[in-house]
């Protein structure tokens, strides 16, 4: 290189150095506390609006979209956790702030930047509260609000959806929810999925009660979901028949031949000995329509848990810009919590975003076997038998 060039390119160098040192003495802070975060003790939520929501039962319930008394248990649960020791030179944000405000950023879906002015507290703390408060409250309640079934309780499933779909040997609905997200930069088009938006899916599986059984959360939106669901941990675990589902037994009403237990979903699932979906929407007969009809009676409680979770932490229902492990924790924490909610306070009726039409057919999910579709027509030939039949279905086909 000659000296001349050298030379040039040594002062261009110094140059911007000089420029980059003059900038960053120029923008010196000027607060060691912003005076808008430090009356956080006198105008900040928590400390103006919280003593005040405790006085109203009903208001309380709407701010949190839990009562009194649930909030309390959760926080005593959670406490431990979820404190952290003053310094010399900043008090802690409280267990209890914390978790008010990571519940209201799940029922609002409220940026950090809004919750910041509201709460009075640095977007980057905010960041750090939300995602460390979700991981603790997914790891401190998924064992016991969504355990992994066991024989004993696939039987329960099983009882409730006979009682309340009246669809025999059916432990529980499959579907699929779509979380939508901005764009991750460095992705591509990992996240881009055929309807022009970047998403997650949340895979689920769901009881009669409106509960979820397992969960499975954060997969790529461009794959198809039967890829997805087949990808699954949960998925392996039905197609390889590793979770303990009761034996086979004769159908009620029959002393036919033992059928397994299955679980039900849409025409995107691929069939196996445990799972089975409607048939497609060509030459349908009588007998198959009211398979499609009763199936998809009981395929709709998965779909009404889906909606029942969004209605109640709205954060699901929009775009989320956060990182994408911090996506995952939100939408964890948004299931273990629906469950939580479930076994402490009675669903509301208005809730329950139930469709009485059975939507129709007209897509094909993947091709199954032989077995698996004689196994399916010998649900349906009992639907239409004396013993399976149902008095008012004729009307619905």
């Amino acid at each position: 290189m000659p000296v001349e060039e050298f030379a040039f390119k040594s002062l261009i160098l110094i140059s911007r150095w000089r420029n980059r040192e003059r900038d960053r003495r120029s923008r010196l802070r000027r607060y060691w506390v912003h005076p808008l975060t430090s009356a956080r003790f006198t105008e900040g939520a928590f400390e103006v609006l919280y003593p005040e929501l405790r006085k109203y039962p009903d208001t309380f319930y709407n701010y949190f979209r839990m009562s009194m008394v649930t909030f309390d248990n959760l926080l005593e649960r959670d406490s431990p956790r979820l404190c952290r020791q003053d310094t010399t030179f900043r008090r802690s944000v409280s267990p209890t702030e914390r978790l008010m405000l990571t519940i209201r950023f799940m029922a609002t879906g409220d940026s950090f930047t809004s919750l910041h002015y509201h709460y009075r507290l640095g977007i980057s703390t905010i960041s750090t509260i939300v995602k460390e408060t979700c991981k603790v409250l997914w790891e401190e309640l998924h064992e016991e609000f969504i355990p992994t079934p066991n024989r004993e309780k696939w039987l329960e499933i099983e009882k409730k959806f006979y009682e309340v779909c009246q669809f025999p040997h059916c432990i529980g609905a499959v579907d699929r929810k779509h979380i939508r997200i901005i764009k991750p930069p460095g992705t591509g088009s990992e996240f881009f999925n055929y309807k022009k938006y970047f998403l997650i899916v949340l895979m689920a599986i769901a009881d009669a009660e409106y509960r979820f059984v397992a969960v499975d959360v954060g997969a790529y939106g461009r794959t198809n979901d039967s890829m997805v669901f087949k990808n699954s941990f949960m998925g392996r675990r039905v197609y390889n028949h590793e979770f303990d589902f009761p034996p086979p037994q004769p159908l009620p009403g029959t002393d036919g031949p033992p059928m397994p237990y299955v679980l039900v979903g849409d025409e995107a699932f691929k069939m196996s000995g445990n799972l089975i979906k409607p048939y497609s929407s060509r030459d349908l007969d009588v007998s198959r329509r009211t398979f499609n009809y009763r199936l998809t009676r009981a395929r709709r409680m998965v779909e009404c848990t889906f909606g029942i979770l969004v209605s109640e932490w709205r954060v699901l229902s929009k775009p989320i810009q956060l990182k994408i492990e911090t996506v995952d924790e939100v939408v964890k924490c948004g299931v273990v919590l629906h469950n939580f909610l479930r076994s402490k306070e009675p669903l509301l009726i208005e809730q329950i975003l139930e469709d009485s039409e059975v939507r129709s057919i007209t897509s094909f999910g993947p091709r199954s076997s032989v077995a698996v579709a004689a196994m399916r027509d010998k649900f349906a030939a009992y639907f239409s038998s004396p013993a399976g039949r149902l008095a008012w279905q004729d009307h619905y086909i």
